[in-house]
């Protein structure tokens, strides 16, 4: 079910936010997507801010040297898992980071780290979707296209989604979340998609001209 229903900030229990860093950028001639530059700050400065105040603090999610992400200040805690490129794998790692590290948490979101206008409601509505209709999980969507990388995952799932990851080989999110009731939240896209990403140097570009009609 696809809900529009607005809610507070106040709905959201405490909830870890875990950013997705883990793409090649291939069409942008390698690197991390997250570090390119929009009006003067990267794409992950960006990101931080917009989850920031609605979270209960941030991890990042990367492979390869930490040492990178340094300047952020973050922890950065890599796929647990060898061998499955891709973001359950990442999910996973987060949702086994707050089993460890806050065993009081049921809840971690998780957004893309090249998403540079994300919902400074982003929280709160997929809490209060989750919670009307009695879901598992809850994503976001916009233009009527589903965003599975950006969602709320309960850590109780975390032994199923290993065993869909190591045992069954699933590496697609909405193959995974097509097992559980899954709540999907609308977003308008005027003035701007707030989940458009930048793949390629052209949408560089385009997040430039978006980025002044979001206030810079």
């Amino acid at each position: 079910m696809t809900s529009k229903t607005p809610a507070t900030s106040t709905d959201a229990p405490a909830t870890p936010g875990v950013l997705l860093a883990g793409g090649l950028a291939r069409r942008m001639g390698g690197g991390d997507k997250p570090m390119r530059e929009i009006g003067g700050r990267t794409i992950l400065a960006r990101v931080i801010a917009r989850l920031k105040p609605q979270c209960d603090g941030l991890i990042l999610n990367a492979n390869g040297d930490p040492a990178r992400f340094a300047s952020f200040g973050l922890p950065v805690v890599p796929d647990g898992v060898a061998d499955f490129p891709g973001p359950l794998a990442g999910i996973l790692a987060a949702l086994d980071w707050a089993a460890a590290n806050r065993p009081g948490v049921a809840w971690v979101l998780s957004a893309a780290a090249d998403c540079p206008f994300l919902p400074r409601d982003l929280v709160a509505r997929l809490h209060a979707a989750r919670i009307a209709e009695n879901a598992q999980l809850a994503v976001a969507a916009s233009g009527g296209q589903s965003h599975p990388v950006i969602g709320l995952w309960s850590v109780d799932l975390r032994e199923q989604l290993r065993h869909a990851l190591v045992v069954e080989d699933i590496r697609k999110i909405d193959r995974w979340t097509a097992r559980y009731r899954l709540a999907t939240v609308e977003w308008p896209i005027a003035p701007l998609d707030p989940f458009f990403n930048a793949n390629t140097m052209d949408d560089i570009a385009e997040a430039e001209r978006l980025a002044a009609l979001d206030g810079g």
